[in-house]
C-alpha cells in the first residue's frame, strides 16, 4: 500500500510542556514497580555496561510466511548470534491496541473537563498509572540499545498498529519533552532504525519516480518520531517490492540484511540538524540563527531533507549516512541555545 499518512503533530507539544521545575517535583511519586520512572532509566543504564546486550525487534506483519517474518528471524538469529538478547514485540500476536485512549490511564484524569492525551498520559507516566500493556513497552525500550522496526510500508508509513505503539508508547515525559528532543532526546545514546518491504520499485522512490522521493517519505517518521526522541538513526534497511522478485533475489536480500547486521552497530547514523542551530526560544520562533542561514547561502544544498531552505535537497539525506558524518556546527560568534534541548 503507498499514500502519504498524515504529518506528525510536533508543534504543538512545544506550548504544552510544564516546565523541568514542575516535572521534578513531581516524580517523587512512586512508580508502579516502586521507582520513579527517571531513576529506572539512569540504573538501567548503569547496568547495560556489565549486562547482555539488548535488542528489540517492533514488528508488525500478519503472516508467518510473509518475507517480513523472514527478515525478522534473520535478524533474530543474527543478533542472538553476536550475543544480543532480543525482544520481539509481535503487534498483531499480542493484539496491541492501536488507538490512544482514556483506558490508556489508570485513575482519575488531571483534567476530565478535557481529555488531552498528551498531557494525561505524561501526568500516568509521572505517577505509575499508565496502563500495563504500556508500561511493559516502555520497559523494553529502556532496556534495548537497539530498536528495529520491521513492517510492510503501508500509505507510504508504517501499518496502524505500528503508529498505535508509537503513539501510546513514545509517551511524553518518558521519550521526550521540550527539554530533551533531537540530539539532546531521551534515548540519545540508543540507536533505532526502520526495516520495510515495499509494493513498489526502486525507480518509483526515484526524485523522477511516480511516488516520489523515498528520502521526502521516510523524513516524518525517522526526524519527527525516532530522532525527535533522541535516537541515534541508522540507515534503513529498504526490501523493495519483494514480492514481485524470484526466489533467489529474495534469498540474495536476506543474505544482505544478514551481513549488515554483523556490522551494524559500528555504523554511523543518519545526520539531522543539531539543536544548536536553531534559536530554541519562543521569542525566535524555534528558528535557525540568522548566522547559520547567512553560512548556508553559499551551499549548494540544504541542511537536511526537512531542513532545504528553498534549495536541492542533500543527496539520500535519509538513507544513506555520509562517510564523515558531517553536521553543521553553530557559528562561534553565535549566542548558546536557550535551556531547551541542552538537558
Amino acid at each position: 500500500m503507498t499514500l502519504e499518512d498524515n504529518p506528525l503533530k510536533v508543534t504543538q507539544t512545544f506550548f504544552s510542556r510544564p516546565n523541568e521545575t514542575n516535572l521534578i517535583t513531581k516524580r517523587h511519586r512512586v512508580y508502579k514497580s516502586h521507582q520513579e520512572p527517571g531513576l529506572r532509566r539512569r540504573r538501567i543504564q548503569q547496568t547495560h555496561s556489565m549486562a547482555q546486550k539488548t535488542a528489540l525487534i517492533v514488528y508488525a506483519h500478519q503472516s508467518l510466511g510473509s518475507f517480513n517474518s523472514a527478515v525478522r528471524d534473520v535478524a533474530m538469529e543474527e543478533l542472538a548470534a553476536q550475543g544480543y538478547k532480543v525482544l520481539v514485540s509481535d503487534l498483531y500476536a499480542m493484539n496491541f491496541r492501536a488507538n490512544a485512549t482514556q483506558d490508556d490511564i489508570i485513575g482519575d484524569l488531571k483534567n476530565p473537563e478535557l481529555f488531552q492525551y498528551g498531557e494525561e498520559t505524561m501526568h500516568a507516566w509521572m505517577d505509575g498509572r499508565l496502563s500495563d500493556d504500556i508500561i511493559a513497552e516502555q520497559r523494553k525500550v529502556e532496556e534495548a540499545e537497539l530498536v528495529i522496526f520491521q513492517f510492510p510500508l503501508y500509505w507510504f508509513s508504517v501499518p496502524a498498529i505500528m503508529k498505535g505503539w508509537m503513539d501510546r508508547v513514545l509517551t511524553q515525559g518518558f521519550a521526550f519533552s521540550l527539554e530533551k528532543m533531537y540530539n539532546y532526546g531521551v534515548f540519545k545514546d540508543k540507536k533505532a532504525m526502520l526495516s520495510f518491504t515495499t509494493g513498489a520499485t526502486q525507480t518509483m522512490f526515484h526524485p523522477d519516480g511516480i511516488n516520489g522521493d523515498i528520502n521526502i517519505t521516510l523524513w516524518p517518521l525517522q526526524n519527527g518520531t525516532l530522532h525527535f526522541c533522541g535516537f541515534q538513526v541508522l540507515a534503513p534497511q529498504i526490501f523493495w517490492s519483494p514480492a514481485h522478485c524470484p526466489p533467489a533475489v529474495r534469498k540474495m536480500m536476506l543474505d544482505g540484511w544478514r551481513a549488515r547486521l554483523k556490522g551494524l552497530l559500528a555504523e554511523k547514523p543518519l545526520t539531522f540538524a543539531p539543536c544548536e542551530l536553531f534559536d530554541l526560544s519562543f521569542q525566535g520562533g524555534f528558528k535557525l540563527w540568522p548566522k547559520v542561514k547567512e553560512e548556508q547561502e553559499s551551499q549548494p544544498y540544504g541542511i537536511t531533507t526537512g531542513h532545504h531552505l528553498g534549495k536541492p535537497l542533500p543527496p539520500d539525506n535519509q538513507i544513506t549516512a555520509p562517510p564523515d558524518n558531517h553536521i553543521t556546527a553553530l557559528p562561534s560568534d553565535q549566542s548558546s541555545a536557550s535551556p531547551a534541548c541542552r538537558k
